[in-house]
């Protein structure tokens, strides 16, 4: 692959991960508790890049509390 097309893949990949990712926020509360604690974790992993990061379990739940007042918080 050449650069040009390494760059086309990742815009191409992040703009799948924002389009699926607007989804789920969107469906959160409808979704099985199991279900939103996978991705709940998942995104905590996928999120967490250096030590800055360890608030983020925290402000991910906030965030999803906030827009789903029915979701517990993790």
């Amino acid at each position: 692959m050449t650069i040009d097309t390494d760059t086309r893949y990742a815009e191409t990949d992040t703009r799948y991960a924002v389009a699926l990712g607007k989804a789920v926020i969107k469906a959160w509360g409808k979704l099985p508790q199991d279900i939103q604690q996978r991705l709940f974790e998942d995104a905590v992993v996928a999120g967490h890049h250096t030590e800055r990061d360890e608030s983020l379990r925290e402000q991910l739940a906030v965030f999803l509390h906030d827009r789903h007042p029915r979701t517990e918080q993790q």
